[in-house]
Protein backbone atom coordinates (compact mmCIF):
# COMPACT_ATOMS: atom_id res chain seq x y z
CA UNK A 1 0.00 0.00 0.00
CA UNK A 2 1.40 3.40 -0.90
CA UNK A 3 1.98 6.18 1.59
CA UNK A 4 -0.59 8.31 -0.24
CA UNK A 5 -3.25 5.61 0.09
CA UNK A 6 -2.52 5.25 3.83
CA UNK A 7 -2.83 9.01 4.29
CA UNK A 8 -6.17 9.00 2.47
CA UNK A 9 -7.41 6.13 4.65
CA UNK A 10 -6.32 8.00 7.78
CA UNK A 11 -8.23 11.08 6.66
CA UNK A 12 -11.31 8.96 5.98
CA UNK A 13 -11.15 7.39 9.45
CA UNK A 14 -10.79 10.86 11.03
CA UNK A 15 -13.77 12.05 8.98
CA UNK A 16 -15.80 9.16 10.41
CA UNK A 17 -15.51 10.60 13.92
CA UNK A 18 -18.90 11.41 15.24
CA UNK A 19 -19.44 15.14 15.43
CA UNK A 20 -21.60 14.61 18.51
CA UNK A 21 -18.68 12.93 20.28
CA UNK A 22 -16.42 15.90 19.56
CA UNK A 23 -19.13 18.29 20.76
CA UNK A 24 -19.45 16.34 24.02
CA UNK A 25 -15.70 16.56 24.56
CA UNK A 26 -15.80 20.32 23.87
CA UNK A 27 -18.66 20.77 26.35
CA UNK A 28 -16.68 18.79 28.94
CA UNK A 29 -13.68 21.07 28.33
CA UNK A 30 -15.78 24.20 28.83
CA UNK A 31 -17.51 22.85 31.95
CA UNK A 32 -14.23 21.93 33.61
CA UNK A 33 -12.17 24.90 32.40
CA UNK A 34 -9.80 22.74 30.34
CA UNK A 35 -7.81 24.59 27.71
CA UNK A 36 -6.38 21.57 25.91
CA UNK A 37 -7.35 17.90 25.39
CA UNK A 38 -5.37 15.26 23.54
CA UNK A 39 -6.54 11.74 22.58
CA UNK A 40 -4.53 8.93 20.98
CA UNK A 41 -5.79 5.54 19.91
CA UNK A 42 -3.80 3.47 17.44
CA UNK A 43 -2.89 5.66 14.49
CA UNK A 44 -5.47 8.30 15.38
CA UNK A 45 -4.40 11.38 17.32
CA UNK A 46 -6.76 14.26 18.13
CA UNK A 47 -5.87 17.48 19.93
CA UNK A 48 -8.51 20.04 20.93
CA UNK A 49 -7.34 23.45 22.12
CA UNK A 50 -9.48 26.38 23.27
CA UNK A 51 -8.29 29.96 22.85
CA UNK A 52 -7.44 31.81 26.05
CA UNK A 53 -10.33 34.00 27.18
CA UNK A 54 -8.09 36.92 28.13
CA UNK A 55 -5.83 37.03 25.06
CA UNK A 56 -5.83 40.32 23.15
CA UNK A 57 -6.79 38.63 19.88
CA UNK A 58 -10.00 37.23 21.30
CA UNK A 59 -11.10 40.09 23.54
CA UNK A 60 -14.79 40.81 23.17
CA UNK A 61 -15.59 37.92 20.86
CA UNK A 62 -16.00 34.17 21.03
CA UNK A 63 -13.18 32.14 19.54
CA UNK A 64 -14.12 28.54 18.74
CA UNK A 65 -11.72 25.85 19.89
CA UNK A 66 -8.96 24.82 17.52
CA UNK A 67 -9.32 21.20 16.37
CA UNK A 68 -6.18 19.47 15.16
CA UNK A 69 -6.36 15.93 13.80
CA UNK A 70 -2.91 14.50 13.29
CA UNK A 71 -2.43 12.02 10.47
CA UNK A 72 -0.40 8.85 11.08
CA UNK A 73 3.10 8.74 9.67
CA UNK A 74 3.56 5.60 7.58
CA UNK A 75 6.65 3.52 8.36
CA UNK A 76 9.34 3.41 5.69
CA UNK A 77 8.59 0.77 3.06
CA UNK A 78 11.00 -2.13 2.86
CA UNK A 79 10.93 -3.91 -0.53
CA UNK A 80 9.80 -7.54 -0.24
CA UNK A 81 8.80 -7.21 3.43
CA UNK A 82 5.31 -7.78 4.72
CA UNK A 83 3.28 -5.05 6.37
CA UNK A 84 5.41 -3.35 8.99
CA UNK A 85 4.10 -2.87 12.48
CA UNK A 86 3.86 0.78 13.39
CA UNK A 87 6.13 2.14 16.10
CA UNK A 88 4.76 1.90 19.60
CA UNK A 89 3.44 5.17 20.96
CA UNK A 90 5.90 6.71 23.33
CA UNK A 91 4.62 8.16 26.53
CA UNK A 92 5.05 11.91 26.71
CA UNK A 93 8.27 13.00 28.38
CA UNK A 94 7.91 13.54 32.08
CA UNK A 95 8.12 17.18 33.15
CA UNK A 96 11.42 18.27 34.65
CA UNK A 97 9.71 19.05 37.94
CA UNK A 98 6.70 17.20 39.32
CA UNK A 99 3.69 19.45 38.97
CA UNK A 100 1.46 19.87 41.96
CA UNK A 101 -2.21 19.73 41.10
CA UNK A 102 -4.01 22.24 43.21
CA UNK A 103 -7.73 22.64 43.42
CA UNK A 104 -8.78 26.17 42.66
CA UNK A 105 -12.22 27.56 43.33
CA UNK A 106 -13.84 29.19 40.30
CA UNK A 107 -16.08 32.21 40.63
CA UNK A 108 -18.36 32.12 37.58
CA UNK A 109 -20.60 34.78 36.16
CA UNK A 110 -24.17 34.35 37.42
CA UNK A 111 -25.53 36.53 34.59
CA UNK A 112 -24.83 37.80 31.09
CA UNK A 113 -23.42 41.32 31.07
CA UNK A 114 -20.31 43.47 31.04
CA UNK A 115 -17.46 42.85 33.50
CA UNK A 116 -16.06 45.82 35.42
CA UNK A 117 -13.08 45.44 37.76
CA UNK A 118 -13.72 48.68 39.69
CA UNK A 119 -16.67 50.74 40.95
CA UNK A 120 -15.76 53.66 38.63
CA UNK A 121 -13.51 54.12 35.57
CA UNK A 122 -10.93 56.11 37.59
CA UNK A 123 -11.11 53.92 40.74
CA UNK A 124 -8.77 51.14 41.81
CA UNK A 125 -9.86 47.57 40.98
CA UNK A 126 -11.78 45.68 43.66
CA UNK A 127 -9.11 42.92 43.60
CA UNK A 128 -5.86 42.06 41.85
CA UNK A 129 -3.99 38.79 41.32
CA UNK A 130 -2.30 37.91 44.61
CA UNK A 131 -4.88 39.65 46.82
CA UNK A 132 -6.44 37.75 49.73
CA UNK A 133 -10.26 37.82 49.76
CA UNK A 134 -12.86 36.90 52.34
CA UNK A 135 -16.38 35.53 51.82
CA UNK A 136 -18.76 38.37 50.97
CA UNK A 137 -16.00 40.62 49.61
CA UNK A 138 -16.90 42.32 46.30
CA UNK A 139 -14.71 41.06 43.45
CA UNK A 140 -16.22 42.89 40.48
CA UNK A 141 -19.38 44.36 39.01
CA UNK A 142 -21.35 42.93 36.11
CA UNK A 143 -23.60 45.39 34.38
CA UNK A 144 -26.76 43.85 32.96
CA UNK A 145 -29.63 45.89 31.57
CA UNK A 146 -28.23 49.08 33.15
CA UNK A 147 -28.14 47.43 36.59
CA UNK A 148 -24.82 47.11 38.42
CA UNK A 149 -24.57 43.67 40.06
CA UNK A 150 -21.82 43.20 42.65
CA UNK A 151 -20.21 39.77 42.45
CA UNK A 152 -18.92 38.61 45.83
CA UNK A 153 -16.48 35.90 46.84
CA UNK A 154 -18.01 32.84 48.46
CA UNK A 155 -14.67 31.57 49.82
CA UNK A 156 -11.65 32.94 51.62
CA UNK A 157 -8.43 32.65 49.67
CA UNK A 158 -5.92 34.16 47.25
CA UNK A 159 -6.82 35.46 43.78
CA UNK A 160 -4.73 33.34 41.40
CA UNK A 161 -6.18 34.43 38.06
CA UNK A 162 -8.64 36.93 36.65
CA UNK A 163 -10.10 35.33 33.52
CA UNK A 164 -11.62 38.42 31.88
CA UNK A 165 -10.55 41.97 31.15
CA UNK A 166 -12.22 45.19 32.24
CA UNK A 167 -15.15 46.10 29.98
CA UNK A 168 -15.32 42.63 28.40
CA UNK A 169 -18.74 41.01 27.83
CA UNK A 170 -19.29 37.83 29.86
CA UNK A 171 -21.68 34.92 29.48
CA UNK A 172 -23.63 33.02 32.13
CA UNK A 173 -21.33 30.46 33.77
CA UNK A 174 -18.14 31.95 32.32
CA UNK A 175 -15.19 31.76 34.75
CA UNK A 176 -14.30 35.17 36.22
CA UNK A 177 -11.81 34.41 39.01
CA UNK A 178 -9.70 31.45 40.15
CA UNK A 179 -9.16 31.47 43.90
CA UNK A 180 -6.83 29.24 45.91
CA UNK A 181 -8.93 28.60 49.03
CA UNK A 182 -7.31 29.24 52.40
CA UNK A 183 -6.66 25.94 54.13
CA UNK A 184 -8.22 25.65 57.57
CA UNK A 185 -5.75 24.81 60.32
Amino acid sequence: MTARKKTEEARASAANLELEQLERVLEFMVQHGLEEFEYRHGDLQIRLRRAMANSNASAGRFVPPEIVVAQPVPPPAVPGAGPAAGPALESPAAPAEPSVVEELHLIKSPIVGTFYESPAPDAEPFVRVGDHVEPGQVLCIIEAMKLMNEIESDVAGEIIRIHVENGQPVEYGQPLFSIRPTRKK
